[in-house]
């Protein structure tokens, strides 16, 4: 399998969701601002452009980070990284999955993106993410995980995603619960693996 990434990028979750089914994989770098691999144009991968892409040792290709989690917890539920079929826990596996992905990821897409001026990015931060950072903490005030007590790979997905803030000038260390949450994901293994491959640091030693 290959995994396609850019260093910081969504593509971390699916890397740690990798590492936490025992899988073999290769990772292969997108350059963003080209959309070049150093196997040639990523749009030959996938049409979209984005990242990450799953590509399996069938050639078929896999896209969007939330589906690529489902996809490997499902190919090895003896993992158990997510909750099984049709239980309630998977549903609420689901919910977060979906949150993380509209709420939050998108929302700090927009602090990312060039064509929103920086006082509307401040406005945006103040008035929409502030708000989704204070109930992500208020839920992790009374549980280790998304789930309660063990981890899935939506926590991977959160991690991932709550790396961000600090490179668009969003504070969130008033949020204590998340930063008890992020100081544990970077105990497992996969998650200090998966940074090192990017040539990242843990938000703990980067602060």
């Amino acid at each position: 399998m290959k995994l396609y990434f850019s260093p910081g990028s969504c593509g971390l979750s699916p890397q740690i969701a990798l590492r936490e089914a025992g899988l073999d994989f290769d990772l292969v770098k997108v350059d963003f601002s080209t959309k070049k691999t150093t196997e040639g144009d990523y749009h030959a991968v996938t049409s979209k452009g984005y990242v990450p892409a799953l590509q399996l040792d069938n050639g078929d290709v896999i896209t969007e980070g939330a589906v690529i989690l489902q996809w490997i917890a499902d190919q090895h539920p003896e993992r158990h990284l997510l909750p099984s079929h049709g239980t309630r826990q998977r549903y609420k596996a689901m919910e977060w999955l979906n949150y993380i992905a509209t709420d939050l990821h998108k929302g700090m897409a927009v602090m990312f993106s060039s064509f929103v001026d920086a006082d509307s990015k401040t406005r945006f931060a103040v008035g929409n993410l502030a708000k989704v950072f204070a109930n992500i903490d208020e839920h992790l005030s009374t549980n280790d995980y998304v789930l309660g007590e063990q981890f899935c790979l939506a926590d991977g997905y959160l991690y991932n995603v709550l790396t961000w803030p600090s490179r668009v000038n969003i504070d969130i260390s008033k949020y204590t619960s998340i930063q008890k949450f992020l100081a544990r994901m970077e105990l497992r293994h996969s998650v200090r693996a998966a940074l090192s491959s990017e040539g990242l640091l843990p938000v703990s030693e980067s602060q």
